[in-house]
């Protein structure tokens, strides 16, 4: 089955390059267009996309909000792929807090915004792992460290996986983490698993969040 891609983007041009390169690939298919975060909900509910790619600047709901309202309103949610111009906006940060899985730049090149889609869809990895430690570094601090530190107290997580949450945040794969840890790939997903909902996250870039956040990992 092709991976279902809803764009939402406010420029035409922007929808219509992605549309373009997306469906250049014969395991990708787009499904729908909205030109603002305010359409996405019931065009999600009617379509079920796989992913969507929102841009994270809106002029009536932008990106963060329109993550915040999917995931709140909308049963098993698609995966989020926030389209953005600059890597290290705080709107990109504010959007993966909010609960999207990735972020796209808008001048990427094809290859990039097909592998994109395709790493979010799957879920096994953090895409840009260095670009989300950037965006942690800077933006990380204040309430949202506190937060994030008490939330992992509460986790109790085995030395084990903690672990494995170091290497999720370092970008690696499921196969990856476990060529380094010397155990099976269902061990891996196993411990990832029990890290996701011990902390409550959604996914593993919410779970790597909440560790560069807390301290747990350092995001330099």
């Amino acid at each position: 089955m092709p991976v279902t891609v809803l764009l939402v983007d406010d420029e035409p041009l922007v929808r219509a390059g992605l549309r373009a390169v997306l469906e250049a690939q014969a395991d990708i298919e787009v499904v729908g267009e909205a030109a603002d975060g305010a359409a996405v909900i019931p065009l999600v509910r009617r379509l079920r996309p796989d992913v969507v790619a929102m841009d994270v600047r809106m002029p009536l709901l932008d990106g963060i909000e329109a993550t915040r309202a999917l995931l709140r309103s909308v049963g098993a949610p698609p995966k989020i792929l926030v389209v953005t111009t600059f890597e290290n906006d705080e709107y990109v940060y504010g959007a993966l807090r909010a609960g999207a899985d990735g972020f796209l730049l808008k001048r990427a090149r094809p290859a990039e915004i097909v592998h994109a889609v395709r790493l979010v869809a799957e879920g096994e990895s953090l895409l840009f792992p260095a670009s989300v430690r950037r965006l942690a570094a800077q933006y990380a601090d204040g309430d949202g460290n506190r937060e994030a530190r008490d939330r992992l107290a509460r986790a109790r997580l085995t030395e084990r996986e903690g672990e494995v949450l170091r290497l999720m945040a370092r970008g690696l794969t499921n196969a990856e983490i476990a060529a380094k840890l010397v155990v099976g790939t269902e061990t891996v997903k196993s411990h990832v698993s029990a890290v996701l909902a011990k902390l409550g996250a959604r996914d593993r870039t919410q779970a790597v969040i909440a560790a560069y956040e807390s301290g747990f990992v350092a995001p330099g």
